[in-house]
């Protein structure tokens, strides 16, 4: 097992404190990019809208050329949105952008002292095994109607949540005690912006608006994450670097985004700026080197765009190596400013591990792994059949280049190079073309982003055949819509697994495991 990640990822002991809005987070969490393959286009494709809160993928639930049928579609777009009661009063406000934050004063007994100005984390007032229980009927509630129309014998396993520790599993609302999750996030970015004296302002932006609301700590993020992008804006401030000013479409500085690594010591800073030259911006990379030797990486993203989009087109190193690295279930992985890697570690091997054995892998499989970025679940999947005594052929496609050479690498730092083949193609051309040339499709992996699959993806999908096909989800009302063509195509669902990968948000993680109806 590899080496405990340090209290504080970035080399400095600190505590967990205040409290964070996900806005900015997920929102570089994943690029828009096409629905039928690819798991993150280009960063320098398109604008889009700011992320919410609760989520990872930003595109709107809806599928081009495709009505929505039934009932099913008729839900509301976030179907956790049936806990109203937990929202709290305060986000009312989002509608005045100007409203001050509150005082410590008035949120003292609050979790986080500034969880009702940020927004992010709406749910963390609530006790843990509430929040898992509401999930869980969010969840039987928009999945009833797919289920009574196909007649499946099937039904929604409780919500898989977050335990004390990789070693302790995951929790469900039966356990006791429940601990409400906290430094899970090991992902933390902040926008900029320009205070009234030509400071440079940092935090999160608060919820539904551009107003940035300062933020001491987060209790939700790596120790020392939050204080650490606090400290990029001081030095920031200190070597005269103006931070970007939306309105106006000036100054340089536009986000910081700190990865930190959960089974390392390696941390990763990636600073946004309008321009690629931007005076004193190498010396502001090498104050931060000198203080956290933990960050093997420091690079700098350019994004001239007019946007709410984070991550511009080009990325330049500024200190270190050019990737950090980090490990999920027993495999390493290599980390770009780019790469796409889920926020919680912890969870996203419960996830994983949840897919994996709805696999059911045997010797001699081949496995597809579509949408599959830089190859995490496909490599995970192959290991663990690798460590059951099972050779499988690994085939992972996906659109972007860059995620291509991601996989590749990690192939090989996993010793599984040999058993796997990445492929930059779209996936349905990919499979339209297999089908046609007879090859034998075991086990298909999707893992799509929010706006989910196509009705053309399906299709190719199907025609292979695959003896079980696992559909993993972070848009539950897209996952109910695709499921449904699948039911439509032939094949029923077997098993439907809700993971907690947000807590203390109404998100919710969907694994559902579908086999031919016939066998």
């Amino acid at each position: 097992m590899a080496k405990q990640r340090s209290s504080s990822p970035v080399g400095r002991n600190a505590s967990a404190g205040g409290s964070g809005h996900k806005v900015s987070a997920f929102a570089s969490d994943r690029k828009a990019r096409p629905t039928s393959s690819s798991r993150k286009a280009h960063p320098g494709t398109g604008g889009r809208k700011v992320q919410p809160a609760s989520g990872c993928r930003q595109e709107p639930p809806t599928v081009s050329g495709r009505k929505a049928s039934s009932a099913i579609s008729d839900r509301k777009a976030s179907p956790a949105a049936i806990d109203r009661k937990a929202r709290p009063a305060a986000n009312s406000r989002k509608a005045n952008p100007a409203f001050k934050v509150s005082s410590a004063a008035s949120d003292r007994k609050a979790p986080c002292p500034i969880m009702r100005d940020c927004g992010g984390c709406e749910w963390l007032g609530l006790p843990y095994r509430k929040q898992l229980k509401r999930k869980h009927a969010a969840m039987v509630e928009l999945y009833e109607s797919l289920i009574g129309r196909f007649g499946w014998n099937v039904h929604v396993d409780d919500v898989l949540g977050m335990g004390p520790s990789r070693e302790a599993g995951p929790v469900t609302a039966a356990d006791s005690p429940l601990a409400s999750p906290r430094a899970f996030r090991h992902k933390a970015s902040t926008p900029f912006a320009p205070g009234s004296h030509g400071e440079v302002r940092c935090g999160f932006f608060a919820r539904g608006t551009h107003t940035i609301v300062p933020c001491p700590a987060c209790p939700v993020e790596a120790p020392g994450a939050r204080e650490l992008l606090n400290e990029v804006a001081r030095l920031a401030s200190d070597l005269g670097i103006p931070a970007y000013d939306e309105d106006r479409r000036q100054g340089q500085l536009r986000y910081a985004v700190l990865r930190c690594g959960w089974r390392t010591n390696e941390s990763m800073l990636t600073l946004v700026t309008r321009t690629r030259e931007v005076p004193h911006l190498d010396a502001l990379a090498q104050a931060i080197a000198r203080e956290h030797p933990g960050i093997v990486t420091i690079a700098q993203n350019v994004n001239p765009r007019v946007t709410n989009a984070i991550l511009g087109g080009e990325t330049r190193l500024l200190h270190g190596e050019p990737r950090m690295h980090d490990q999920l279930l027993d495999c390493t992985f290599e980390i770009s400013p780019v790469s796409f890697y889920q926020v919680n570690p912890q969870q996203t091997e419960v996830l994983y591990q949840s897919a994996i054995d709805g696999m059911q892998l045997r010797e001699g499989d081949t496995v597809l792994d579509t949408y599959c970025g830089s190859g995490t679940i496909g490599l995970a999947a192959a290991a663990s059949a690798r460590a059951n005594g099972a050779h499988v052929r690994l085939i992972g496609v996906e659109r972007n280049v860059e995620g291509m050479r991601d996989a590749q690498r990690n192939a090989q730092a996993n010793g599984l190079e040999g058993m796997s083949d990445f492929i930059a193609r779209d996936a349905t051309e990919y499979m339209r073309e297999a089908a046609e040339q007879g090859l034998n499709v075991d086990v298909l992996i999707m893992d799509p982003p929010r706006a989910g699959s196509t009705p053309a993806f399906v299709e190719a999908a199907t025609s292979l055949k695959p003896r079980r096909i696992v559909y993993i989800s972070c848009n539950p009302v897209t996952h109910v819509r695709d499921l449904e063509l699948f039911g439509e195509a032939g094949y029923r669902v077997d098993r439907l697994t809700p993971v907690d990968l947000f807590p203390h948000t109404t998100h919710t993680e969907m694994i559902a495991t579908l086999t031919p109806a016939t066998s």
